[in-house]
């Protein structure tokens, strides 16, 4: 019996930058780290990966984890930064938020490109920026008028 969605996770070529902008600017908290050195064949077919090794870490955010890996073992692929949203794949994370324009101009500040400025839609409003990483940040917040 499926009982829903427990995570999403992102590989990230530096885990301690990623757990920092993530604790800083979201408010997330490191639920537990883990890792493997290389040579251990359960994580090797876990991960279909030869020779793998990674440190991790779990992220919480209200009820929701993030799971990042900085994986040392074998040497990952570089990604384009701006890998675009419509590509296979995952396409981004998203966190409802209270109070979009005030958000968007904190994490502007701290280092966020948005795509545009905070969207009006008939339930509220929305932004696409991207962390660090290039990866895909939608910020939702639910309104009563949506303006």
């Amino acid at each position: 019996m499926l009982m829903g969605f427990h995570h999403a996770a992102i590989s990230t070529p530096d885990l301690e930058r990623f757990i920092d902008f993530y604790q800083r600017n979201f408010g997330c908290e490191v639920a537990w780290t883990f890792g493997w050195n290389a040579g251990i064949p359960e994580a090797d077919a876990l991960t279909d990966l030869e020779n793998s090794a990674a440190k991790a870490a779990m992220l919480k955010l209200g009820d929701s984890f993030l799971e990042v890996f900085e994986f040392s073992s074998p040497v990952p692929r570089p990604r384009d930064g701006d890998r675009r949203v419509c590509d296979h794949g995952i396409t981004h994370i998203c966190l409802q938020v209270q109070d979009m324009h005030a958000e968007y101009e904190r994490l502007q500040a701290a280092g966020m490109r948005f795509h545009s400025p905070p969207q009006a839609q008939d339930t509220g409003f929305v932004a696409y920026g991207r962390d660090l990483d290039g990866n895909v940040v939608e910020l939702l917040e639910f309104t009563n008028a949506g303006e």
